[in-house]
């Protein structure tokens, strides 16, 4: 047995999961603790495991509210406590990073570690920006340099012999010196009119940039108020940059929406939107809370059924674990079909290995229960198992019918959002184009925790007429995705973009 832990020093990359190598995840994935900076993203914060601790000691230019000697004791602390340590980095562990000072402190304390290199926002940063740092065409070296001063000191660069190197330049950490840098490299004999270009928060989807020269830049970047994180890059590639940009030619760029399904179904629609270019911000706004009254539910199965109803993916989920609650499985419903409410959760359900027998064309409540009305008779009888608050429009159509039914729910949905705050100000600010809602509780979980005077300064995509009825009731700008499902929903937001 180890008398210590062990440190994983992971280079999270510059921005989110898409940038953190495979190596790195299933490495964080394995951590007991995560000592984290500020420019770990948020998807990658939400992927660190639950069980984990979870220590910030970002930092900030010319603040560190954790100093790096602190930050080196508690990585050798947490090892001697026999845990896995993850100590997560932005960008590159080893590139400015001082990863290199938290390793050779790890080895005086004979702490055992492992390195997992990161992409670095020195190159990553200016491809997203249509800029390769190298091309044969312009140069054939690349050359990164730190251009941050100690904190009443000068720049300590060595101008001349980067000019006459003749490549690419990338400074890091150089926002603040930025007007020393240009008039260094002037100085040392660089010619007024070479390329430059500033990158904001490289490869995040809030990325913006600046393609001047170097006797203009500076002026530039304090005009439209360029902040940290910001690179600089110097040299002939730059001219690429128009011709090269693939990042903000994406159909959802510039665009903020905000996606708020249960965090244990988010990733799917936040995907897709990122893939398109939006910058998607999580704020799941309910959870469900799988509870069923077992004694009922026995009984319940004792009698037969023609058909077993399910109205969401979560509902799926919540019968298999009700079942697993009294000892049962899917077994006893072998001489029953399958009804489900749409596309999603007939997927749910092929997880378990069934095929559903029925599903409407219009995926919502009204249409299913028309639908089983229309198949069965008096004589027929029906199980349906499904949230609390499930809709009256699934039974009507039943009701008039006279088919008998049971309606048991196994799940409830809770209203909440971690991120109200900072939801609240983005749409006061008028920063938020979208909201996505899935269900009619997605909107009462969104209401319910912002509490706004107004919802007219967004708009609200909706996944199907319920939910867009419960949308208009708080004064919202609706648009319906044309079926019930994410694929629609992606569709509708590309449409309202003009981008098909």
């Amino acid at each position: 047995m180890l008398e210590t832990g062990k440190v994983t020093l992971i280079g999270a990359g510059p921005s989110g999961l898409d940038l953190l190598t495979l190596r790195g995840f299933n490495a964080l994935q394995q951590a007991d603790v995560v000592v984290f900076d500020r420019l770990v993203e948020q998807d990658i914060l939400d992927s660190i495991p639950e069980k984990a601790e979870k220590i910030d000691v970002g930092k900030q230019n010319n603040h560190h509210p954790v100093p790096q000697e602190e930050i080196n004791q508690i990585l050798v602390n947490k090892a001697k406590e026999c845990k896995n340590v993850v100590r997560l980095k932005g960008g590159d562990c080893f590139l400015f990073g001082r990863g290199g000072e938290e390793c050779e402190y790890l080895v005086e304390n004979n702490i055992p570690f492992e390195v997992v290199s990161g992409v670095s926002s020195a190159i990553a940063a200016p491809a997203y920006a249509g800029i390769p740092v190298t091309h044969r065409d312009f140069c054939s070296s690349v050359h990164i340099i730190t251009a941050h001063a100690k904190a009443g000191k000068k720049l300590e660069i060595d101008f001349e012999s980067l000019v006459k190197l003749k490549g690419t330049l990338v400074f890091l950490m150089g926002l603040s010196s930025i007007n020393d840098v240009m008039q260094g490299l002037i100085n040392a004999g660089m010619k007024k009119d070479m390329p430059a270009a500033v990158i904001e928060n490289g490869t995040r989807l809030t990325q913006r940039k600046i393609v001047a020269n170097i006797s203009n830049i500076s002026e530039k970047v304090k005009d439209l108020n360029f902040k940290s994180p910001s690179i600089i890059v110097v040299g002939e590639v730059c001219t690429l940059s128009n011709s090269l940009d693939w990042f903000s030619k994406q159909p959802l760029y510039g665009q903020t929406v905000v996606v708020t399904r249960p965090k244990e179904r988010i990733g799917t629609l936040s995907e897709k939107l990122r893939r398109l270019g939006a910058n998607v911000i999580e704020c799941p706004c309910i959870q469900t809370i799988n509870e069923i009254d077992t004694d009922k539910f026995n009984i319940a199965l004792q009698r037969q059924y023609d058909y077993i109803v399910l109205t969401s993916p979560a509902g799926v989920y919540a019968m298999v674990e009700a079942l697993d609650k009294i000892n049962k499985d899917l077994r006893v419903f072998y001489n029953c079909k399958f009804a489900v409410i749409g596309s999603g959760t007939a997927k749910e359900l092929k997880k378990y290995g069934i095929t559903a027998d029925l599903m409407p064309e219009i995926y919502d409540s009204e249409h299913l229960g028309k639908l089983l009305a229309d198949k069965l008779d008096s004589n027929s009888s029906v199980l349906i198992l499904r949230a609390k608050e499930g809709s009256n429009e699934l039974t009507k159509a039943l009701k008039e019918r006279n088919i008998n039914f049971l309606d048991i729910s196994t799940y409830r949905t809770e209203y909440c959002c971690d991120k109200s705050k900072m939801l609240i100000e983005l749409i006061k600010n008028n920063s938020v184009n979208t909201i996505t809602f899935t269900s009619a509780s997605t909107v009462i979980g969104f209401v319910e925790s912002v509490k706004l005077d107004k919802y007219n300064n967004f708009t609200a995509l909706c996944i199907g007429k319920q939910t867009a009825k419960k949308a208009e009731f708080y004064g919202m700008k609706i648009k319906i995705a044309k079926n019930a499902t994410i694929n629609s929903m992606v569709a509708a937001l590309l449409e309202e973009n003009h981008h098909v």
